[in-house]
């Protein structure tokens, strides 16, 4: 039997252990000092922790940690004291000479926390804080450029959002009204929440990435945006330079495999006896999506490329998500009437006409009401009937406004589509 170095009620530590540990924790003070001295030799600075110190420093957590064990947890106490005294004075001096940044003073109370935690054996936690640290240390620069690129428009509005995220909406009323007894505060909040913050999210991407790493990264970013704006984007591009029709093609094709992911997130956030119902043909239709734009987008690699970029909204349209939220309403409230009075074909139908305009407001409806008013058969039916509608709107738009090679690539990617949804549809009958 393994001889213990540790040997309390609540915890024990054999000595294989003890030694795995302490070289997990060297390992650990040696990724974030490395860090810390290629930093501070890059800025020419003259830091005052580099690896043998971080190394001492997680070595002392790891040491005291035993100590709380074997001794008293004041050993451990007195030990992170003394510790936090010599980072303050290193920082009050360093201060005085005009360096005023204290991230290296934190990183290192942090350093001696971590090696605390990688005696006691949260070692995968240890590890996970360890690769969050670096890349936050590491990315300073980058944090800088982008801050610098925010606009007050953008501040404003990331405000905005913080304000009705945490301030309004929780305190929205949790319960339901209205006609079907279907209308609830709380559940049309969360909706406006999601759909405004996505549409968030798309703009900063959009931003910050846009379509200079190729024609498929802004189709897929655009995509998370409005896969609408993409096609008519792209398809009143082929036609001013039909040389690009292919290219346009790949970008309205990878915006529209998007559409499918945004169902699955949708039906998994509300509804995931839904999604799981869903998972195998949605899944199905995305890959015969996302391959067939793939074949178009290595097909066209001899083309030459193009900076075509989607133009930016508002970074935070409150408006159009309130309408969103009212859409979302209408379509909760057609939908219980349709199954109610017309029953299950009246959902299909009212499923097809809703997707006409919008493929969120309809997938979120009937994940709410599945299991309530929806059988779970039906109401899959319903959301790829809705899918497959939406998708034939933005063929349309894409065929109207683009080039002819445009409408020829539109018809290979969308009919592979059709025919791969329509066997999938009749999988789920």
């Amino acid at each position: 039997m393994e001889t213990l170095i540790i040997d309390q009620d609540s915890f024990q530590l054999s000595q294989g252990d003890f030694i795995i540990r302490l070289l997990v924790a060297v390992g650990i003070g040696s990724v974030i000092g490395l860090e810390r001295q290629y930093t501070a030799m890059k800025e020419k600075s003259q830091g005052f922790a580099g690896i043998r110190t971080f190394v001492f420093l997680v070595l002392l957590g790891f040491v005291a940690a035993v100590f709380n064990f074997l001794f008293s947890p004041w050993v451990y106490v007195a030990i992170f004291l003394g510790v936090s005294i010599m980072i303050a004075s290193t920082y009050w001096f360093t201060a005085s000479q005009g360096d005023r940044g204290s991230t290296t003073e934190f990183s290192s109370l942090l350093a001696f926390v971590l090696g605390s935690l990688t005696l006691i054996g949260l070692i995968e936690i240890s590890l996970m804080i360890t690769v969050l640290t670096v890349l936050v240390l590491s990315s300073k620069f980058r944090i800088r450029t982008i801050v610098g690129m925010i606009t007050a428009e953008e501040m404003y509005d990331f405000i905005r959002f913080v304000v009705i995220a945490l301030l309004i909406f929780p305190f929205l009323p949790d319960q339901n009204f209205g006609p079907y007894n279907v209308l609830n505060p709380k559940e049309i909040g969360w909706v406006i929440i999601l759909t405004s913050g996505l549409g968030l999210v798309g703009y900063i991407l959009t931003k910050f990435l846009g379509a200079n790493k190729g024609i498929l990264l802004g189709g897929i970013v655009g995509g998370l945006v409005s896969s609408t704006a993409v096609t008519w984007v792209y398809a009143k591009k082929s036609k001013e330079n039909e040389s690009l029709s292919a290219s346009c093609a790949t970008a309205i094709l990878a915006a529209s495999s998007i559409m499918f992911i945004r169902v699955l997130i949708w039906t998994f956030i509300f509804n995931q006896t839904l999604f799981n119902r869903l998972l195998p043909a949605i899944g199905l239709v995305f890959l015969s999506a996302i391959g067939i734009t793939l074949f178009i987008f290595f097909k066209r690699q001899n083309q030459k490329n193009t900076e075509t970029e989607i133009p930016l909204k508002k970074p935070l349209d409150l408006k159009n998500a309130l309408v969103f939220g009212v859409i979302y309403s209408v379509i909760l409230l057609v939908v219980s009437y349709a199954n109610e009075n017309l029953g299950e074909s009246g959902t299909l139908v009212s499923s097809a006409v809703a997707g006409f305009s919008d493929i969120d407001a309809i997938t979120i409806s009937i994940s709410k009401m599945t299991g309530v008013k929806l059988d779970l058969g039906i109401a899959a039916l319903a959301i790829l009937i809705a899918s497959i509608s939406n998708t034939l709107v933005k063929m349309g738009i894409g065929i109207y406004a683009g080039s002819k090679t445009l409408r020829k690539n539109l018809l290979i990617g969308y009919g592979t589509m059709f025919l791969t949804a329509l066997a999938t549809l009749i999988f789920l009958i």
